[in-house]
């Protein structure tokens, strides 16, 4: 079973979810927004890609962070910075079976099928 994770609103959210629903992929969908962010389920991906690949240092949320915050940045604060603020973690992101997405790659994708 595919997971993914994310924003509904996001554009990149919106790629994936089409390029998924065009190939006839069977997925849930869990709202970062609606249903925030399993702490057990960050603390895996993290352990898998890294925090400086789950971290979205490229966002809005990420710039109006406070420079202390960034300067010091180490993998337990960007941990807890990605669950007080789940806008900062890249989007999507995408789990099935052993297999973790981050972001999205159509190449990567086609992976899936």
């Amino acid at each position: 079973m595919i997971k993914i994770y994310g924003i509904p609103n996001c554009d990149t959210m919106k790629k994936a979810r089409k390029w998924l629903d065009n190939n006839n992929l069977k997925y849930e969908f869990h709202d970062y927004k609606k249903q925030g962010v399993p702490e057990h389920q960050l603390k895996k991906w993290v352990k898998h890609a890294g925090w400086d690949t789950v971290l979205n240092k490229r966002g809005t949320t990420w710039r109006k962070l406070d420079d202390s915050i960034k300067v010091n940045i180490d993998e337990n604060s960007a941990i807890q910075v990605m669950l007080d603020n789940p806008s900062a973690i890249k989007r999507p992101i995408l789990e099935s079976g052993k297999k973790l997405l981050v972001g999205f790659k159509e190449e990567e994708y086609r992976t899936l099928v």
